[in-house]
């Protein structure tokens, strides 16, 4: 059963845990078939010596940066590649006429000083930044539409703003209040050996990391700026969890008005999401766990208003590689095709 045209498609990166998940899903996609895997450092070797689960679906050896041999393969290019590469990357595929879906950071703030300040790199060319188009599906698809460059949101973003977007769009919260304490499993790190994701170091063991200069926290403003219609700070903490995949974001903020309920958000949450399969809102008085959403495109979001207080509580879970990278990307891949977004996206999450 096909759902439009077929597409070849270039998986640069694709040695990381991001690169291999793009894989393991796009195996399930109607339209989609994987004709290069790319990478800078392993080239000419055979995929399946790293990863042996995927001996009969990646046959292929690994393929050379380079970009007229990725053009003569593939239509569009996924960039599951660590920040700064990107930047330099980036504009030779689309000047060679093919479609990009970067999974970086590198592309999704517009404000160079910014990048440069959180990511300690320079930022790319001016020309090509605009060209961009940030793709937060739910929040932002229909700009993606017809784009041939997409930048992919943050796995911290995604799950924060997708819980906090439809109260602070619809001014229910004040975005001055609101405090975000989020945690990720090992895998957000990538596969890379760092002292940090050493089993020893993450075995038994829950630590804060990166406090107030986490990479993200540009981009969480970014987004709850445009649904506040003004400039938004926050305050954004990361821990690390000895679990390999998952995000849990529980958001604080204040109410506007002290007499709304529990339920009056919950049925905002409803209406505002209606249609978009990906995010389940949970009914009054539960709360998603991360296993709920393993392995899975969901972002699942419970909430509690405290009365006593007059705050809000809202938390929210999706999968770090899948909603939170990979399949995000292909769903917006989707959306930029005029496709279906849950195309090859249907997945039951894997429990226990």
């Amino acid at each position: 059963m096909t759902h439009g045209t077929q597409v070849r498609a270039a998986i640069v990166g694709s040695t990381g845990y991001g690169g291999v998940e793009l894989i393991r899903l796009l195996a399930a996609h109607p339209n989609v078939t994987v004709t290069s895997v790319v990478s800078s450092s392993n080239a000419g070797t055979l995929y399946s010596e790293g990863y042996p689960h995927l001996i009969e679906i990646v046959t292929d050896t690994l393929d050379a940066i380079d970009p007229e041999l990725i053009k003569s393969k593939a239509d569009v290019v996924f960039l599951a590649t660590p920040h700064g590469v990107s930047t330099k990357l980036a504009p030779s595929l689309l000047d060679a006429g093919l479609k990009v879906i970067d999974l970086s950071g590198d592309f999704r703030l517009k404000d160079t000083d910014v990048y440069a300040q959180w990511y300690k790199k320079e930022a790319p060319e001016t020309s090509y930044l605009d060209r961009a188009v940030f793709a937060m599906s739910e929040l932002f698809g229909d700009e993606v539409k017809g784009a041939d460059f997409i930048s992919n949101p943050g796995c911290f973003p995604t799950a924060t703003t997708l819980g906090l977007y439809p109260a602070v769009k619809a001014g229910w919260i004040d975005p001055d209040t609101i405090i975000i304490d989020s945690k990720t499993g090992v895998s957000g790190g990538g596969r890379g050996l760092s002292m940090a994701n050493h089993f020893s170091e993450v075995n038994e063991n829950f630590k804060a990391y990166k406090v107030g200069q986490h990479q993200h926290t540009p981009e969480i403003e970014m987004i709850l700026s445009r649904a506040a219609g003004r400039p938004v700070t926050t305050t954004f903490t990361t821990h690390l969890v000895p679990m390999t995949r998952g995000i849990m974001s529980t958001m604080y903020a204040t109410l506007t008005d002290k007499s709304r309920t529990s339920s009056d958000f919950n049925e905002l949450y409803r209406q505002f999401y209606e249609g978009r399969r990906f995010v389940r809102v949970r009914p009054v008085g539960t709360y998603p766990a991360t296993k709920e959403v393993y392995g899975s495109n969901y972002c699942d979001i419970g909430m509690n208003v405290d009365a006593r207080t007059g705050r809000i509580t809202i938390i929210s879970v999706i999968d770090n590689l899948v909603k939170g990278a990979a399949g995000q990307a292909i769903q917006n891949l989707n959306l930029m095709m005029g496709w279906d977004e849950t195309l090859g996206l249907l997945f039951t999450p894997v429990y226990p």
